[in-house]
């Protein structure tokens, strides 16, 4: 009876709801929630590898943190306008690219960020993983992947709430620890040295923001996946500060710290996590705490996105809008367990050349933002018909070629603006190594999308709620999981 009792207590508080809208009776929270998940989910070390990269592609100190913060703000805009559309959704972000790419059209965007999703996930498992095992005092690497990847699975399953519990818990953790560390920094180094090392170029400025606007830009995909719970009366400007600042202010902290480790000349892009142990000292076990539980925010919301935008892209072609309590648990588990392979059965030059792809992958987010935002608040202007996002046969259509050639479109304008790893267009040679490409294609996708889509989208009188027959249909799922669980 006890087991049983405690099956149930667990199953209460595990999350039932996949793609389909949350009603108004199960809406809960304040926006003060998104900025503690989303300052967590900034404030950490692929964040400060970020800054560190602005140095080493060639930034004066201070030229990079000015970048950053520019990049910041600007990406971190874009960002939390997405944000602002969960609550009045009720939606997972990526569904309500529907409305735009139509029913089927919307898996072009969806699979490239799956397989963003899984590339931030295998690259933060193994960080994760050598901080677990510097904790331990292991050497055996596959220890501190499966421990990580077991917790990120739980942390995903259980759902919504405790992934905003462990962001609160990261952001008073990492608040801590990486005060702590810049404390150390400055008693271990002469900061003041890290500054006026090479000249101001506009070339570099134009890069760093371009590092930090696409930090945030990244999160576009995952943003209204947390804001959706908030009751539909949520203020927009609410939602967008408490994100936006949550995000823009923990990502520039964390980069910030970066360029200084970068520019004092410390190997920490070399071996970022035994770095960050070794400037800490005594402390070095609570500091490799701070890494997993930083990490351990943001791969829950990898996991978590992942396997929502894994149920969306199917159910464009078989017209599911609801699915299984065991369902959910298995796409998580299996898309955590595919993240844990790749980083275990990968060589470290891999995941680099692998992480390189996936920022290159920045490229398709910009004009996908660009479409979703013009769409939302100057064309259908906050006016969707929910019910027909479950149907190719309803008012959106199975494809809308008119946001898809727009899409393509601001994807290929910005390749002679690129300069990335993988690839350096002329204009950006040009320019001396600026990267302006993220701007081209949010003006350019923008300008050339808004007329377009003012004379062809379909576009209902007011919102378009499902059925009230959405809430015992949650009662259900609610009650097949404490059964299972049982």
């Amino acid at each position: 009876m006890s087991n049983q009792s405690t099956a149930t207590g667990l199953a209460s508080h595990v999350e039932t709801r996949t793609i389909d809208m949350v009603p108004e009776s199960e809406r809960h929270g304040t926006s003060h929630s998104q900025m503690t998940l989303w300052f967590g989910a900034n404030l950490q070390i692929t964040a400060v590898v970020d800054g560190a990269l602005a140095v080493v592609f060639g930034a004066e100190a201070m030229t990079a943190i000015i970048g950053l913060l520019i990049g910041n703000i600007l990406g971190g805009i874009v960002m939390a306008l997405h944000s602002a559309q969960g609550p009045r959704l009720g939606l997972p972000q990526m569904i309500s690219s529907r409305v735009q790419f139509g029913v089927k059209g919307a898996a072009l965007p969806l699979l490239l960020v799956i397989l963003m999703y899984l590339g931030f996930a295998a690259t933060g498992t193994v960080l994760s993983g050598q901080a677990i095992n510097r904790m331990l005092g292991v050497d055996t690497p596959y220890v501190g992947i499966l421990i990580f990847g077991g917790l990120t699975a739980f942390v995903a399953v259980v759902g919504y709430k405790l992934i905003h519990t462990v962001g609160r818990i990261a952001t008073v953790i990492g608040i801590l620890g990486f005060g702590y560390l810049a404390w150390q920094l400055f008693h271990q180094y002469d900061v003041a040295t890290a500054f006026g090392q090479k000249p101001f170029t506009w070339a570099t400025l134009l890069l760093s923001m371009a590092l930090s606007a696409g930090w945030q830009m990244t999160f576009a995909p995952y943003v209204a996946d947390y804001s959706r719970y908030l009751p539909s009366n949520t203020l927009v400007s609410s939602s967008f500060w408490n994100t936006f600042l949550g995000s823009t202010i923990g990502a520039q902290l964390a980069m910030t710290f970066g360029v200084l480790v970068a520019a004092l000349g410390g190997n920490f892009l070399k071996n970022q996590v035994g770095f960050m142990g070794e400037l800490a000292g005594p402390l070095a076990v609570l500091i490799y705490l701070v890494i997993v539980s930083g990490k351990l925010t943001v791969n829950c919301l990898n996991a978590y996105g992942g396997f929502m935008s894994i149920l969306t892209t199917a159910s464009g072609f078989n017209a599911k809008k609801q699915f299984s309590p065991t369902t959910r648990v298995v796409y998580i588990v299996g898309f955590v367990m595919l993240s844990m392979l790749v980083a275990l059965m990968a060589s470290a030059d891999f995941l680099n050349n692998f992480k390189n792809f996936v920022l290159l992958l920045l490229a398709v987010f910009v004009p996908w933002s660009a479409v979703n935002l013009v769409d939302y608040y100057l064309v259908s202007k906050e006016k969707v018909d929910i019910p027909a996002l479950y149907s190719a046969e309803g008012r959106y259509g199975a494809y809308n070629w008119v946001a898809l050639g727009c899409y393509v479109m601001g994807v290929v304008i910005q390749i002679p603006f690129l300069n990335q790893a993988m690839y350096k267009g002329p204009i950006a040679v040009a320019l001396h190594g600026a990267d302006i490409s993220w701007i081209v294609s949010l003006v350019v996708t923008s300008l050339v999308y808004y007329p377009l889509a003012k004379r062809s989208m379909k576009v209902p009188a007011q919102m378009i709620y499902p059925t009230p027959a959405a809430a015992p249909a949650a009662a259900s799922r609610a009650s097949e999981l404490r059964t299972s669980l049982a």
